[in-house]
């Protein structure tokens, strides 16, 4: 495979795509908002993926179908752009309550819900190091470290970084919830104090700076205007200028967040708060059969938990030929939805049997646009990515959007053991997020990055998809990145089926785009290092380079 590798790569340079650094050209932008990811920067100066240049120029037919698995929350499947994308499991009957293929599964024509019992689903649940205090509270509790054995110290040192942990979560999130709350009595209160200057309530933050600076100068006139008002004046139009400068400018959208942050104080965090028996399967034992097979539930006075699959999917498999919203990446494509996702952590056990799920069905690409900093049952997950490798799967992941290098903080699912092991497989992608700005913000400030632990980048910045309700929408995060890497495997098996999971992973690394280029570091203020040190490969996704690159690959298998 090596020297495969080397004669495909002269065939790039000969042929004019090779990965060649990109120097800034000063030419103002041409793209639409709505696509910019989709453009090649030498055509048109924009920094995409160059899907648009591989589609005018191929005049091929895809050989093969390609199945997705998206890994996610539950998925919009009526969507106008998704509706004849969705997988279809043609072994099973419909609704019969019989289990028609022997899969472990009842029912499941389009996937699998392991987040649900029945046509319930879970809202909130743990993160997951308040369940991994509660596992070993008892066995580390009050223990020093030279009391423990060399076998339990990894367990006893992540117990007390989850302890560490929680502490500071839980102090920040309980402020926020007292501020909420007094937040939520002080507002109409400091609304009927400045009636008299704004009637319609439509004041503006720099008419309150106004108005403030007036009081200031003369806090008597102000007090004059009612005998019996006791109400500090000065403090109600702070208390406004602040809620316009926050996320929650109404009153509406501060009870909501009130509401949003209860939960999560008294659920996500509570270790006495268990999701899991809701579900009523046992979390540790690695079985099958629990879950549903909704995968698009939607019910009356549930919060719901669509947007972030359909969004994923679309950027993937949106139809290319229907004339409506946008274009996916891959034409002949299936999203297999596997929901495990919610308000909470991802379960360990829900991310490996939906891996096993995948591949026993057919998967060939599986994206996983989800993360956390801890891992209870990280050896379910390392075992299903070898399952996945050992039938030629594919698995992409994305980065994250803590604006952090995950060679130094653990984020998980990963291909390694943050020890210092070697990568435990090598059909896993780690992909970071970079925006439409080929300069010092070329990275998006929320990407994570890593030069061992993070492959390459991919657009991430205000794209435009796919969104539930049948609407689409703007959006950012390494989630829409990551999708980018899994469209375009797709459409590579989709072309050239006998390429090796290992292979599509090489290619995709070899033929990115490299941007000379000094970048903004995330989560610095001034900080800059090259474009190449924040990935392992330094480069950008490339669709017509890596199409390229895996059409001489094949042609040299053969």
């Amino acid at each position: 495979m090596k020297y495969i590798y080397i004669i495909c790569s002269l065939f790039l340079i000969l042929s004019g795509c090779k990965p060649s650094k990109i120097t800034i050209n000063s030419k103002k932008p041409k793209d639409s908002k709505e696509t910019w990811y989709t453009k090649d920067y030498k055509i048109d100066t924009v920094p995409g993926i160059s899907l648009d240049k591989w589609y005018i120029q191929n005049k091929k037919k895809p050989k093969n179908t390609v199945i997705v698995a998206v890994i996610d929350t539950q998925i919009d499947k009526n969507h106008e752009d998704l509706k004849e994308k969705i997988w279809t499991n043609t072994k099973e009957i419909p609704d019969n309550n019989l289990d028609d293929d022997h899969n472990g599964y009842v029912d499941d024509t389009q996937g699998w819900n392991f987040a649900a019992k029945k046509d319930s689903y879970v809202v909130w649940g743990n993160f997951e190091y308040i369940r991994l205090i509660r596992e070993f509270k008892n066995k580390f509790e009050n223990k020093t470290e030279n009391s423990i054995s060399k076998s339990d110290l990894s367990d006893y040192k992540e117990y007390f970084r989850a302890k560490k942990k929680l502490e500071e979560e839980l102090s920040y999130y309980q402020n926020r919830l007292k501020s909420l709350e007094y937040s939520t009595k002080i507002f109409p209160v400091a609304k009927d104090s400045l009636k008299h200057y704004f009637p319609k309530e439509d004041y503006t933050f720099e008419q309150l700076d106004s108005l403030y600076k007036i009081y200031k100068i003369n806090d008597k006139t102000f007090r004059q205007r009612r005998e019996n008002d006791d109400r500090d004046l000065g403090a109600m139009i702070g208390f406004l200028m602040f809620r316009l400068e926050s996320y929650e400018t109404t009153l509406s959208e501060v009870i909501e967040s009130k509401i949003q942050t209860d939960s999560i104080v008294n659920k996500n965090l509570n270790i006495n708060f268990d999701e899991r028996k809701f579900i009523g399967d046992n979390p540790n034992i690695l079985d099958k059969g629990y879950g549903s097979k909704y995968i698009s539930i939607s019910k009356a006075g549930h919060r719901s938990f669509q947007d972030h699959n359909t969004k994923v999917s679309g950027i993937i498999a949106a139809d290319r030929n229907n004339n409506l919203g946008i274009k996916g990446i891959a034409e002949n494509v299936k999203i297999m939805p596997l929901t495990i996702s919610y308000s909470g952590d991802e379960h360990d056990k829900d991310i490996a049997m939906a891996i096993y799920y995948a591949v026993d069905n057919g998967a060939k690409v599986i994206n996983m646009s989800f993360i956390k900093e801890f891992s209870l049952r990280q050896k379910w997950v390392t075992e299903a990515f070898k399952y996945a490798e050992k039938h030629n799967v594919l698995l992409v992941h994305i980065a994250g959007n803590d604006a952090s290098d995950v060679d130094k903080n653990p984020a998980y699912p990963s291909d390694v053991n943050f020890d210092g092991t070697p990568e435990i497989c090598h059909n896993f992608i780690n992909v970071g997020s970079t925006t439409n700005k080929l300069n010092e913000n070329f990275v998006s400030v929320f990407s994570n990055y890593g030069k061992y632990n993070v492959d390459l980048f991919a657009p991430g910045n205000e794209i435009y998809t796919t969104a539930a309700g049948n609407t689409y929408k703007f959006d950012s995060g390494t989630s829409l990145a990551a999708p980018m890497v899994s469209g375009t495997a797709a459409l590579m098996w989709s072309y050239y089926p006998k390429l090796t999971a290992a292979e599509v992973k090489q290619i995709i690394l070899d033929s990115g785009t490299a941007y000379d280029i000094e970048v903004i570091v995330p989560g610095t203020e001034d900080k800059k290092l090259p474009f190449s040190q924040l990935s392992k490969s330094g480069k950008v996704l490339n669709v017509y380079n890596a199409m390229k690159l895996a059409e001489k690959i094949s042609k040299n298998k053969k």
